[in-house]
């Protein structure tokens, strides 16, 4: 967080959420009335969650804020920043440089990567970009490369290799 003044703890609320009943969606894909109505006290169910989970988290309402609106959103801009994922795509090599095609694209944390292919038919969590390539090699005609994306490198449609 960027001031630690009140810190939470992730983890009780994660642990918290696991204990949640999240059954409001029936089976036909709409909501189940008794989970929409009223408790016996008039109060509804979404505000007792809400009261529950507020009760997993300090009360900031008596600490005042670190700095300005435009600061913070700098700030926030600046974590974002520091902690993006790094982009990356698995291609398909067809031969030797005869032809090529994106496969996937993939995110990369720290300590993980994440993969979907661009038909959306699969996803994949492992723990390097690197291991994906086997999952898109086809026999010896087919290899996979792993290629970071580079924003710069973006070409006019027009062009190919010559």
């Amino acid at each position: 967080m960027i001031g630690s003044r009140n810190s939470v703890d992730p983890e009780a609320i994660s642990k918290g959420r696991m204990t949640m009943n999240h059954q409001s969606i029936e089976a036909s894909g709409t909501r189940n009335h008794a989970q929409q109505g009223a408790t016996e006290d008039g109060r509804s169910r979404r505000q007792e969650q809400a009261d529950w989970l507020d009760s997993l988290i300090p009360d900031p309402s008596e600490v005042p804020p670190l700095c300005d609106e435009p600061r913070f959103a700098e700030l926030l801009r600046g974590i974002v920043a520091d902690h993006a994922p790094h982009v990356f795509v698995i291609v398909q090599e067809y031969g030797e440089r005869v032809d090529g095609r994106v496969a996937a694209w993939g995110m990369a944390f720290d300590e993980r990567a994440e993969i979907v292919t661009v038909e959306g038919d699969m996803r994949m969590s492992l723990r390097s970009p690197e291991a994906a390539l086997p999952n898109f090699r086809f026999g010896t005609r087919i290899r996979s490369r792993l290629v970071w994306f580079d924003r710069d490198a973006i070409t006019p449609a027009a062009e190919e290799c010559t």
